[in-house]
């Protein structure tokens, strides 16, 4: 259903794709942003961008599930982080690798940014995932 393509004259990249292509017909889902928030609506990890972005994941496959999809169908990724410290997007990219999401690995872009739409929040994805058949 996703085929995962990377260009042969550009740089591989470590754990992204370059594109994902999705077959004509297939149902998609567009996410809105994933947030660190729990059910009760309060922020996990005050402070802490790779707790926030553990929480962000577990939000992401319950959106995913609602949806009848799940992190292996995703297509492509924005993944925003308030920092401009590229070790800090890094290791909120570590988290997002380990999570299985980048498995294939889905097409993403990772960026710092200035601020997010909760106070305390300084983690963010967006997703576009592929709805398999039946769900």
């Amino acid at each position: 259903m996703i085929k995962r393509v990377l260009a042969p004259s550009l740089f591989a990249p470590p754990t992204y794709s370059h594109a994902s292509v999705v077959e004509a017909g297939t149902r998609l889902a567009f996410l809105a942003g994933s947030v660190p928030l729990d059910a009760a609506g309060v922020l996990v990890g005050a402070g802490d961008p790779v707790e926030q972005a553990r929480q962000v994941i577990a939000n992401l496959e319950e959106q995913l599930a609602a949806v009848g999809s799940d992190l292996a169908q995703v297509a492509y990724t924005d993944v925003y982080v308030v920092s401009p410290d590229s070790a800090v997007l890094a290791s909120v990219w570590d988290v997002v690798r380990d999570s299985g999401l980048s498995t294939g690995p889905h097409a993403s872009t990772l960026l710092g940014v200035a601020s997010l739409g909760y106070p305390g929040q300084l983690v963010e994805i967006t997703a576009v995932a592929a709805v398999p058949d039946g769900a």
